[in-house]
């Protein structure tokens, strides 16, 4: 079987699961408590911060642990900006992950913020000239994803946070995608504040970062006894903490040469299946692309159709963001790239890492080719 949908998710790592077994065990303690077992597990979890930190080139105060990508976009988008004094205009794009759309909708609703959503043009990019022509003088946070889940598209962050810092904004990026394949970091990509996800580096669901700049005031979501400085309250998760920094850990060490191989994989299946399916387009950019990540539509059959014909031959990918799965509506972040709702419909992600073989190439393009051929005579 070829398992081509790590954008959605990834198996959980050996050496994380290694890694966590102590903490799920001997080392059970709550770490807010003052005896010994807490003094341990206080110990795993500032060493866990630690190794955090060294990947994000930040410091260990600055890192929140949260229970994954959604929880550190919701936490950072309406933390921000409900703590800001600066004024109530957030600025985000149509292609957003739902967890930054959704925390933004819910701004407008309940708390009287005005929500300027950024056109991209169809390679799914965002331009710093547009992006400086909706800031105001009372935006507050600006949330634009580094890497798209749907078309693989990577943002030029550092030049979009100086256009939103020169006016005293406050950037917000979600790297859940990125994170694998790019270094990432608030000083590497000039942002104030960072979430990822541990599900997609090889760490457990249910485990997450967000990186907040010092300084940065930050309203927390849950309140209660004031762990992780105040800003997420409730006792700490060892064991996750300890896995979302193992996998970091890893990820970070091997990153280069990984993206390299998954980069010319990802060329030679892109070029494999435009040469082999007629009418076929790749969806996002193809120069501005995440490594490992292969996006298409089929134009005359429905995307969810093709995918059952991959299972049968042994591919598993999607269509498009796991959290949207099921979903009759077209995808809002192909829609936003100029296409129309059926055209939506036909797409077809394949997300792969660096173990996917260069032999394997020829085997994956002809499944896909096959597969839409016999969705095509069906109609």
């Amino acid at each position: 079987m070829f398992y081509l949908d790590r954008a959605a998710t990834t198996p959980v790592r050996r050496e994380v699961l290694e890694a966590m077994w102590p903490w799920l065990t001997g080392g059970f303690g709550n770490p807010s408590s003052t005896h010994g077992l807490g003094d341990q597990a206080a110990r795993g979890l500032a060493d866990a911060r630690q190794r955090v930190a060294d990947v994000l080139g930040c410091r260990p105060a600055e890192v929140v642990f949260t229970a994954g990508g959604t929880e550190g976009a919701n936490t950072a988008v309406k933390g921000i900006a409900l703590a800001s004094p600066r004024g109530r205009h957030v600025v985000t794009t149509a292609i957003e992950h739902e967890a930054v759309l959704e925390s933004c909708r819910y701004l407008e609703r309940f708390h009287g913020f005005t929500v300027t959503v950024l056109p991209v043009d169809a390679d799914g990019r965002v331009a710093p000239d547009v992006l400086a022509a909706a800031l105001r003088p009372d935006t507050t946070l600006v949330s634009i994803a580094h890497a798209d889940n749907e078309i693989g598209t990577v943002q030029d962050l550092p030049a979009l946070a100086a256009v939103a810092h020169a006016v005293g904004a406050r950037f917000h990026t979600d790297a859940v995608q990125s994170a694998p394949w790019l270094p990432i970091g608030l000083d590497v990509l000039g942002v104030d504040a960072l979430s990822c996800s541990g599900h997609k580096l090889g760490a457990p669901k249910g485990t997450g970062v967000l990186a907040v700049r010092a300084g940065v005031p930050l309203e927390p979501l849950v309140h209660g006894g004031g762990q992780e400085r105040g800003r997420r309250s409730g006792t700490e998760d060892v064991a996750g903490a300890v896995a979302v920094a193992t996998a970091l850990s890893i990820t970070a060490a091997g990153r280069s040469g990984a993206a390299e191989q998954a980069s010319a994989t990802r060329d030679a299946v892109i070029a494999g299946v435009l040469a082999g399916v007629p009418g076929a387009f790749v969806t996002g950019s193809v120069e501005h692309r995440l490594p490992g990540h292969a996006s298409f539509c089929f134009p005359g059959v429905t995307g969810e159709t093709v995918l059952l014909e991959l299972e049968q031959r042994d591919v598993v990918s999607s269509s498009g963001s796991a959290c949207a799965a099921g979903s009759t509506e077209a995808s809002h972040v192909l829609v936003a790239l100029g296409l129309s709702e059926d055209l939506a419909r036909s797409a077809v992600r394949l997300t792969f890492d660096q173990t996917l073989a260069t032999a394997d190439v020829p085997l994956v393009v002809e499944a896909v080719t096959r597969a839409v051929e016999t969705v095509r005579a069906l109609r």
